[in-house]
């Protein structure tokens, strides 16, 4: 039999589906992907290695400052404990230590929202804070961090004074006045001004005012001013000045001063944020976990409210359910999505309306229970975290149930997951749609994910070390995903900041690929045999690529290696080995099943793509070279693209493959695997 691969966009699944052959699937899928990234294509590719950035020092978690598409406008904060540093992709920047008050074990569950320069960070040990940039002279930014005070704004007016004009009655006015700043914030009213034997505004005649008089406050803009009625301060007019004429104007009950309201007081502080429909949303509180709360619509530090209330004042929603679910995440995506412990629900006005305090509706969508991870939103596909943090589900709108459908996307590759939980996890949308996920043992998980052609499968990324937090920024070529990687170093453990290195694209040459980890690419004017800035790696046994052309048996001693020719371009860092190998050919034919029946590979095709060495062979731990040298020593190796034939032998087994390895710092990309197979 002649079997072609040609697709492998299912990805790595688990043992127990190697006999599974009825699966539409198991043709696209594999037994081990390590190291390697399926393409949207269809073919596998080797991972980029990663870049040293920077040193720690210690534990540190990232987060992501996304402020547009320019990659000059985006950061990485890096927190540790009780410490906030600002980096790039290129490393740190100058920017002071701030100092948060979070632990280090309280970091992975920090929720953050970005709105424009500012981030809140929500956590329910901690008040609310946020990361502030500003702009500063020569094109610079200042940063801060503080402590988000709700309900803040211009002191309220001293209590106005009134003169009422015209015959008088038995009837008491009352007014208030609210002073407003050039940003449109109002403060809280002012103390009644009372007027005693005036008229009720409907018995005015001609002749008939009152003069409304007031302390200016510092920075008001304007003041608000309202007259009692039925109950109600009704609005009746604004005044640039410290005095307003009431004229009998009619006082809108409908809009009245704003009222203090804090719901997060006394250490009930919010453990969830994000924004929706031009409010900030905060939910998770210790005293109320299952309810979600909205600030006033474009004022988002605001939660005052007004009587009655008014279509842009807070919201206050307590989901009802059987048990009480706490609020694990909330997402915008047209209509509110609120993720709980034990449901996911979509809320929103009805009939396609806003949230009003006097409109929200809110109805269960799925009932597996989502972890406190904040979803990720691919397309048109919220993917978030089930329960107990082990598996990976999508939301998308279904036409046919008008509302919210998903899939649990790691049913096929359960072995990643069992026993373990997904502690962070970033998307990286260009090169290559991928979603990487934080495995509380360190593991680094790939999921490639492309819904509208159906391409979703998961890969294996391991390097000498364990990843501890992830996070993705815009860079000059796309998405670049930067890790903070705990290694061993000379039997001493270090926190490293790193980032992925980018695709290497079919225009560069050679000497430009990057893979190795931990590592640095190095360029000198002019050729060197000695290779120094690695004292992050001292005493490690390196993978150097030098000019193009592997290098074996450096050693970093007092931070530098030695190469056995100059070389001008270098990439060195920790070596990393990327695996391929497909689950076993099964079919049904004439003669029954091919289960359990002994088979054996003879002559083998591998279809590549600008790649360099490797190693094939029946198992891992029997591999034999691919033919790929240079003609000359210290020549760079040209990558080769087409067909090339091996011969794996292993003698027959009733589940041989073939496994794929390539251990060097060069490219390897497989578009097709042919099989000739041979059955008993």
């Amino acid at each position: 039999m002649r079997i072609a691969l040609q697709n492998f966009t299912g990805g790595e699944i688990s043992p127990t589906l190697s006999a599974r052959y009825d699966l539409s699937r198991y043709r696209n899928c594999v037994a081990c992907m390590e190291n390697m990234l399926p393409g949207l294509h269809g073919d596998v590719a080797r991972r980029p290695g990663t870049r040293f950035l920077a040193e720690l020092g210690a534990y540190s978690v990232l987060l992501p400052f996304t402020f547009s598409a320019h990659p000059s406008q985006n950061f990485l904060l890096v927190f540790a404990e009780k410490t906030l540093r600002v980096a790039t992709v290129a490393g740190f920047t100058t920017a002071p230590v701030m100092t948060p008050p979070y632990a280090a074990e309280d970091l992975l569950s920090l929720c953050h929202a970005q709105v424009g320069d500012v981030v809140y960070l929500a956590h329910q040990k901690y008040p609310l804070h946020k990361i502030v940039r500003r702009d500063a002279p020569g094109g610079n930014y200042t940063w801060s961090l503080e402590q988000v005070e709700l309900n803040t704004s211009l002191p309220a007016p001293a209590a106005p004074t009134l003169a009422f004009t015209g015959s008088g009655g038995s009837y008491t006015l009352r007014y208030k006045v609210a002073a407003v700043d050039a940003n449109g914030r109002q403060s809280l009213a002012s103390p009644a001004g009372e007027c005693k034997g005036a008229r009720h505004p409907s018995d005015w005649v001609v002749g008939n005012s009152t003069t409304i008089s007031w302390p200016a406050v510092q920075g008001a803009a304007e003041y608000n001013v309202y007259r009692e009625e039925a109950g109600y301060f009704g609005f009746i007019g604004v005044a640039s000045g410290t005095s307003f004429s009431d004229q009998n104007y009619k006082a809108d009950t409908t809009d009245t001063p704003r009222e203090d309201w804090n719901p997060f007081a006394d250490g009930n502080n919010p453990g969830v944020v994000a924004f929706h429909q031009q409010r900030m949303v905060l939910a998770a509180t210790p005293g109320t976990p299952q309810a979600f709360y909205m600030s006033r619509t474009g004022d988002f530090e605001s939660f005052r409210k007004s009587r009655p209330l008014q279509d842009d004042d807070p919201v206050e929603y307590l989901i009802a359910s059987g048990s009480i679910d706490s609020v694990t995440w909330v997402a915008s995506f047209g209509d509110l999505l609120v993720g709980t412990s034990g449901s996911e629900y979509k809320a929103s006005g009805g009939d396609g309306s806003a949230i009003t305090p006097q409109k929200v509706s809110i109805t269960a969508q799925s009932y597996w229970g989502s972890a406190g991870l904040a979803p990720i939103i691919i397309g048109n596909s919220v993917l978030h975290v089930q329960r107990h943090g082990s598996r990976v589900r999508d939301l998308f709108y279904s036409l046919e149930k008008d509302g919210y459908s998903g899939n649990d996307l790691s049913i096929l590759a359960p072995h990643l997951f069992e026993g373990h939980t997904i502690k962070q996890w970033a998307y990286q949308q260009t090169p290559g749609s991928t979603i990487w996920c934080v495995r509380d043992d360190g593991l680094l998980l790939g999921f490639t994910y492309m819904k509208e052609h159906d391409i979703w499968g998961w890969s294996r990324h391991v390097t000498d070390g364990e990843v501890i937090s992830a996070a993705t920024v815009a860079d000059q070529d796309g998405d670049a995903l930067a890790l903070v990687v705990r290694r061993t170093i000379a039997g001493r453990t270090r926190y490293f900041l790193e980032r992925l290195a980018p695709v290497w694209a079919d225009s560069q040459p050679i000497a430009e690929a990057c893979f190795v980890d931990c590592g640095l690419g190095i360029r000198t004017d002019t050729p060197t045999s000695t290779v120094e800035g690695l004292d992050h790696l001292e005493g490690c046994a390196l993978s150097v690529l030098a000019d193009g052309s592997p290098v074996e048996g450096c050693v970093v001693r007092g931070g530098r290696i030695e190469l056995p020719y100059a070389a001008s371009v270098v990439q060195a860092g920790l070596p990393y080995a990327s695996v391929l190998s497909p689950l076993p050919v099964e079919g049904d034919f004439n003669s029954g099943t091919t289960l359990a029946q002994g088979r054996a590979y003879g002559s083998c095709s591998l279809r590549l793509y600008r790649s360099v060495g490797g190693q094939y062979g029946p198992s891992r731990n029997e591999l034999y070279d691919l033919p790929f040298m240079p003609e000359h020593w210290g020549e760079a190796v040209q990558p080769f693209s087409g067909d090339i034939t091996c011969a794996p032998s292993g003698g027959w087994d009733n589940q041989a493959s073939i496994w794929l390895v390539q251990q060097r710092p060069l490219p390897f990309r497989v578009l097709a695997l042919t099989l000739d197979i041979t059955f008993a």
